[in-house]
């Protein structure tokens, strides 16, 4: 069985120098859970490493399996049926990507000794609001802002007088900023609590009320996990990278991001301690608000971060490449240099599928423009299809020329769907 070939719970991720040959039955095998576009930069950097790699999703052709070795199309939140992929496919490490999964599954696989990334309770804490802000609040100890939970509309009614307007809702699972309104007035609460509720990754009853912070800037810090040069565990922490939501869901994200001595320790000081707690193996994603000279941590990722994608331009090894190290068990020395580079998103303007896309010519005209279409099959109004990625002297011009880039390109959509062709093992 594939657990005695590996690391057990209490070891986490073992320390490698040496890395086998996909396919032949001595590379690490490396299982996707959830295949986008982040799955799939992880997907290649680990594939560049050696790895095998299997990408599993709720759907056909997601851009990880576009790039596998092997894929699978399956319901992550079906206990039984992830369990019993896990044993046909035998994987080294289980890295989840997105939030529909069976998590308590995933605890009860790692106590039987597969390895899950960072580590199954750290996934189940970070996939589950109240958890992560229970942790941060109560073990961590970092500044959060004031917060509730409810069950149903009236207690949400009540919630909100009691934190005061305007304040966010949000579902208890989701990422990206679905399921979440910003509430501004007590007629607002109901269709708020319908949003959260209803339109999270997983529709729950349960969601979180949070005050809302008039804050300066909203920041990731990017937290690796891993070990160093010599096999001891280290943490890194990079550089800021600042990002912009002008609805909820990211918009654009730019690196470096420069803060007063005090404020930059006191984000590090907070990105470490939630991860301290959290533990495994691997990048996180801790977001904070910026207010002043004061912190707030908001929330943490156990994967790869959509802000993050701007490492594809600003650091040479991108948050990607960082997590396919620390997940395979080998060694990195940080953090590196970052040079100024910004992210914007390419969004789908309309629902249809087979998206094609012009204007690329234009995109790509201007020096330190690169273009990441991620091949998603479906498109539907606002979701991210690409992002263009630009370096610049500085953060401002990149950010200028990722947007105008990014608003060059165009998606066109057919509105019938295509009939796609089934996984393959």
């Amino acid at each position: 069985m594939r657990p005695s070939m590996t690391a057990s719970q209490t070891s986490g991720v073992p320390f490698r120098d040496r890395i086998g040959t996909p396919l032949v039955g001595n590379a690490p095998r490396v299982m996707l859970l959830g295949s986008g576009e982040l799955g799939r930069e992880i997907a290649i950097e680990a594939m560049r490493l050696g790895a095998e790699v299997i990408a599993v999703d709720r759907y056909a052709n997601a851009p990880a399996m576009q790039v596998a070795h092997r894929h699978h199309v399956l319901a992550m939140t079906d206990a039984a049926a992830l369990r019993q992929l896990v044993h046909r496919e035998q994987p080294d490490v289980l890295v989840p990507e997105i939030e529909q999964i069976a998590t308590d599954e995933l605890v009860r696989l790692e106590e039987e000794g597969w390895t899950v990334i960072p580590r199954a309770e750290a996934t189940r804490t970070t996939m589950d609001r109240e958890r992560i802000r229970r942790l941060a609040a109560e073990r961590a100890k970092v500044r959060t802002s004031r917060f509730a939970f409810v069950d149903d509309v009236n207690s949400a009614q009540r919630a909100a007088r009691e934190i005061g307007f305007p304040c966010l809702f949000k579902a208890m699972m989701s990422s990206s900023g679905h399921g979440m309104t910003l509430v501004r007035d007590p007629e607002g609460v109901v269709a708020a609590y319908a949003e959260a509720s209803e339109h999270g990754r997983v529709p729950s009853p349960r969601v979180m009320l949070e005050e809302f912070i008039p804050f300066d800037r909203e920041v990731t810090m990017l937290t690796l996990r891993h070990y160093g040069p010599r096999g001891e565990v280290a943490t890194t922490v990079m550089a800021p990278v600042a990002h912009a939501r002008p609805g909820t869901l990211y918009h654009e994200s730019w690196q470096p991001e420069p803060f007063p001595e005090e404020v930059e320790a006191a984000l590090r000081s907070t990105a470490t301690a939630v991860t301290d707690q959290l533990g495994g193996w691997g990048i996180f994603g801790v977001e904070c608000f910026v207010r002043g000279t004061t912190v707030y941590f908001s929330e943490v990722s156990p994967r790869p971060h959509d802000t993050g994608l701007v490492t594809l331009g600003s650091q040479w090894n991108s948050e990607f490449a960082l997590h396919a190290r620390a997940i395979l068990g080998l060694p990195y020395s940080g953090p590196e240099p970052t040079v100024p580079a910004a992210a914007h998103v390419i969004l789908g303007s309309e629902a249809g599928w087979s998206p094609s896309f012009g204007g690329l010519s234009t995109a790509l005209a201007v020096p330190g423009v690169r273009v990441f279409l991620f091949g998603k099959p479906e498109a539907y109004r606002d979701r991210r299809l690409g992002v263009a990625v630009a370096r610049a002297e500085s953060t401002s011009v990149a950010r200028s020329l990722a947007e105008a880039a990014a608003h060059r390109i165009e998606a066109e959509l057919r509105i019938d769907s295509p009939k796609a062709p089934g996984p393959h093992a």
